[in-house]
């Protein structure tokens, strides 16, 4: 069947902020497609046969394939084409008309254009490999991403190790030491490089401390050794710069190295169009929208930054395809009328991430447009941080100048535990004034500053 050429919103991939983004396109009036490169939508959830998906968006403990069948569901019901099997070969963007230009590629239709007046980028993130982390030596087979060795068990149904290593507590290998170990095989250790573990202290607990898994922290994995297939790892301990120490070194036999050392936003579909990037989050900096600094370009979930949670995932991917359907109808009545909506129509105000707090996200407000909060308050944003360093008890200060918006302390804040809040944008109406371009940049700046609180209520800086 021949795919139609011209749309208000596509949407690029069909992981769970995808199908969210098309979902909330398709109810909010938008004619939408989404592309998806592999056959069957879910992304990355179709091997994630583990529960705890969903306690925020359906209140019950799902596996990942249950949670993104939910999601095919609402999608097929609405009647929404997804055009599989299919791969972006580039985005332009008319200058003229304001539309944006993709071409694709697939076996069915060859090379072929879409325009769209509106593109949700939900391209999600990859794992990074063993070059990117300078590990050294030989390079045998058994050197697997955590992810590679999920698809590996999950869907193939093959056991890729008797005996493993795993470099990293990032979830995925925590998640992984616990399946290998269900499946048979033994986990020697988990490595990790930091001197606190980088994954959720809930999968600690329940994939490391309930199956007596080791993790060693402040220790990484200097070399691999192996012909054709791996056969030993050298491992030793590191000082607070990350660099070896010398003496420390010991060689483990095995047959597989597994690294879990984290993720990175995939964007490099976007970042041709000028699209301004977030060194921390490593994705695009966006309004509270989802809209990047390109008008009519969207980004949402993983592709803007990791989350922890698929439920947050899909919330960013509802608010994305909302204000997308909104974009594109007023393109569609520029057309009509005449009329362009420029970047100038935005009243943005930056965001700095301030104290101890390591990224906020939206890092802007636009406050001349807003779709309104998953939750139902539509004056409300939501915003989703981390904190830079470990703090039993921390202060969240949210400040426009002297005003302060919002204040929330928290028992405890860990960078690899992102944390959601939402701030009331009626509170920043004083701020969008008639004479907003005249006012100096300073006034336009909202402060989200996390500050450690001593025992006597006083707060400090950590800035170590």
């Amino acid at each position: 069947m021949p795919v139609k050429k011209q749309w208000d919103v596509v949407v690029i991939g069909a992981g769970p902020a995808g199908l969210a983004a098309a979902i909330a396109a398709c109810d909010s009036g938008a004619d939408v497609c989404i592309i998806e490169r592999e056959k069957k939508t879910g992304g990355v959830l179709k091997q994630c046969i583990h529960d705890g998906f969903g306690l925020i968006r359906f209140g019950e403990r799902l596996s990942g394939p249950e949670y993104a069948y939910r999601y095919h569901q609402m999608v097929s019901e609405r009647g929404i084409p997804v055009i599989s099997e299919t791969y972006l070969l580039g985005i332009t963007k008319n200058q003229t008309d304001g539309k944006f230009l993709l071409q694709m590629q697939n076996s069915a239709d060859s090379i072929f254009i879409l325009e769209a007046r509106a593109v949700v980028a939900a391209t999600g993130c990859r794992e990074r490999t063993a070059r990117q982390v300078f590990i050294h030596g030989d390079r045998p087979a058994g050197i697997l991403t955590a992810g590679t060795a999920q698809y590996i068990v999950n869907i193939q149904g093959f056991l890729p190790t008797r005996r493993c290593v795993i470099l990293g507590s990032g979830d995925i290998g925590l998640i992984m030491a616990r399946r290998l170990t269900l499946e048979g095989a033994e986990v020697e250790g988990v490595y990790e490089i930091k001197p606190e573990p980088s994954g959720l202290t809930r999968n600690i607990q329940q994939c490391l401390t309930d199956f007596e898994i080791p993790l060693h922290l402040s220790a990484t994995v200097l070399a691999v050794h192996g012909k054709r297939r791996v056969e030993s790892v050298v491992i030793g301990k590191v000082d607070q710069s990350g660099q070896p120490i010398t003496g420390t070194e010991r060689t483990v036999p095995c047959d597989a190295l597994i690294l879990s050392v984290g993720l990175i936003p995939e964007n490099e579909i976007i970042e041709p169009l000028g699209v301004e990037m977030d060194r921390k989050t490593g994705g695009p900096i966006v309004d509270q929208n989802m809209m990047t600094s390109l008008d009519g370009l969207f980004a949402c979930g993983n592709a803007v930054h990791v989350n922890d949670l698929v439920d947050y995932v899909s919330e960013s991917g509802q608010t994305a395809g909302k204000a997308a359907a909104a974009y594109a109808n007023v393109q569609q009545q520029r057309g009509l009328l005449s009329e362009r909506r420029t970047v100038s129509a935005r009243r943005l105000i930056n965001i700095q991430a301030a104290g101890n707090m390591h990224y906020i996200v939206p890092q802007r407000l636009d406050l001349a447009h807003h779709v309104g909060a998953d939750d139902g308050a539509d004056n409300c944003a939501a915003f989703y941080f981390r904190s830079r360093v470990r703090a039993n008890s921390a202060l969240l200060r949210i400040s426009a100048g002297k005003t302060l918006l919002e204040e929330r302390r928290y028992a405890v804040v860990r960078p690899p535990e992102m944390e959601r809040i939402t701030l009331n944008l009626a509170d920043l109406n004083h701020i969008c004034s008639p004479d907003w371009n005249d006012l100096p940049g300073q006034s336009r700046l909202i402060k989200a500053e996390l500050v450690s609180v001593s025992e006597g209520g006083d707060s400090a800086n950590d800035n170590g």
